[in-house]
């Protein structure tokens, strides 16, 4: 048996022996874009997940640790009921496969953006960031230049001369001190439809929260309405963000100082950051890692790091660069 083999061996054996069923079996839940993955098994009536979380790639640790922060705030994600931390195996509620995603439409998007942002809400105001690594300058540095390497050398192959790389640098400059200026608060990190699922109670059912830092408190919710799976109208948007900021206000997490055109740019440049980098890592994943997945999504993220970056002077020069580079190319072929 190769390695893969042996893993499939060893999370079934640990399955049935947690469930004391020998004949309990496995099938795909869901992976994501880490090694970490995800395994539906029945017993007793009901639906669980195995998370195998293979310890030497993806410590299941912090998972614990950060979902037990968001469940004595009263936020839905899953409980636990066995682990093997040694193995890197968790027997976990199933929360369902109904993510937002493949649910989401213009007669309920209100209704569930309106409890994603409850959520959000609590984890902004009752969550503590206390021991999370900090959203710093050089975490926020080292997300942006993922595209450089990733999307213009790899994938476009360019490599930017003097003068570009001075673009770059001075438009980084602007989208990082954007997300310094901004109150601390829990950050999920990938708050969006595709981590977020529609339960019977206590809607929205959190997953994939591992990641968690101390970061801007525009980030998450830039990941949620400027989704790279899912576009709206920037209307709609700028309704859900300004409903958002007067609750943030109300609860003395911004001040009164911060009006609808700050709090606004807040949230457009960090949306801009998240989808600077997710452009150079939607390319990563495919090039290093082999999965392909994400390309389709690739055009929303441009779109929208284009777009923003045109709307704001001093990002103009951001916008001019990328549209340079990828005009009239396929974004979604992989390159030679």
């Amino acid at each position: 048996m190769n390695a893969s083999d042996d893993r499939a061996a060893a999370r079934l054996a640990w399955t049935r022996a947690t469930l004391g069923d020998p004949d309990a079996t496995l099938e795909p839940a869901s992976a994501d874009a880490s090694f970490r993955s995800y395994w539906r098994t029945r017993h007793g009536g009901r639906s669980w997940i195995v998370m195998d979380s293979p310890p030497a790639q993806e410590d299941p640790r912090p998972w614990l640790a950060i979902g037990a922060r968001l469940a004595a705030a009263g936020l839905h994600v899953p409980a636990v009921r066995a682990q093997d931390l040694a193995q890197g195996f968790l027997l976990i509620e199933d929360l369902g496969s109904r993510l937002y995603l493949s649910v989401l439409d213009e007669a309920n998007a209100d209704a569930l953006y309106g409890d994603a942002m409850d959520a959000l809400l609590v984890m902004q105001t009752r969550v503590d960031c206390a021991g999370l690594p900090p959203f710093d300058r050089e975490l926020l540095v080292r997300g942006l230049e993922v595209m450089p390497e990733w999307f213009l050398g790899r994938h476009l192959g360019h490599a930017p001369d003097c003068g570009e790389r001075d673009v770059l640098e001075a438009a980084f400059d602007v989208i990082v001190r954007n997300a310094l200026e901004q109150p601390r608060r829990f950050v999920h990190r990938d708050y969006h439809s595709r981590n977020l699922l529609v339960v019977e109670e206590n809607n929205p059912g959190i997953i994939d929260f591992q990641g968690a830092l101390a970061g801007p408190v525009t980030y998450d919710l830039a990941s949620l309405l400027r989704d790279a799976y899912v576009v709206w109208p920037r209307a709609r948007v700028e309704g859900w963000v300004e409903s958002h900021r007067l609750r943030l206000r109300d609860a003395g997490v911004v001040g009164a100082e911060v009006g609808r055109e700050r709090f606004l740019r807040w949230f457009d440049l960090t949306g801009l950051h998240r989808h600077v980098r997710v452009l150079g890592q939607f390319y990563r994943l495919w090039y290093r890692d082999g999965k392909p997945g994400y390309l389709k999504d690739v055009p929303a993220v441009y779109r929208y790091a284009v777009e923003v970056a045109r709307g704001y002077p001093e990002l103009a020069g951001l916008a001019e660069l990328l549209e340079r580079h990828a005009q009239g190319r396929d974004l979604t072929r992989v390159a030679a």
